[in-house]
């Protein structure tokens, strides 16, 4: 059974720097493309950042320059390093495994969330709130 738990959220100011983990059991993370998805409130489900088991990488326009994925492969653990906090990034955010290759990005705009694709799994979630 594919599982996700994420950590590392909080309350920060804007500016500051968090790093949330995400680490995986019941699969192997580089045979996946692992994700971080994120829903503000009131807001639909958005896919901030993705990276494939080759190393390629995916952010959303709002956080280029300011976030950075990464993973640990002998950790089963995926890394979203956040910097340059805005308020705009509060939001609850979901580590996210995918088996195909390349799904997650083409699929962003078609309002994904927990559940809807076989092959697709996500965490519970971590809440980061950035104050003024």
């Amino acid at each position: 059974e594919v599982q996700l738990v994420e950590s590392g959220g909080g309350s920060v100011q804007a500016g500051e720097s968090l790093r949330l983990s995400c680490t995986g059991s019941g699969f192997t993370l580089d045979d996946f493309d692992m994700g971080w998805y994120r829903q503000a409130p009131g807001n639909e489900y958005e896919l901030v950042s993705t990276i494939s088991s080759d190393g390629r990488t995916f952010y959303v326009d709002s956080v280029k320059g300011r976030f950075t994925i990464s993973q640990d492969n002998a950790k089963n653990t995926v890394y979203l390093q956040m910097n340059s906090l805005k308020p705009e990034d509060t939001a609850v955010y979901y580590c996210a495994a995918d088996k195909y290759a390349g799904r997650m990005a083409r699929i962003r705009d078609l309002g994904p969330m927990p559940g809807k694709y076989d092959g697709n799994w996500w965490g519970q979630g971590t809440l980061v709130t950035v104050s003024s």
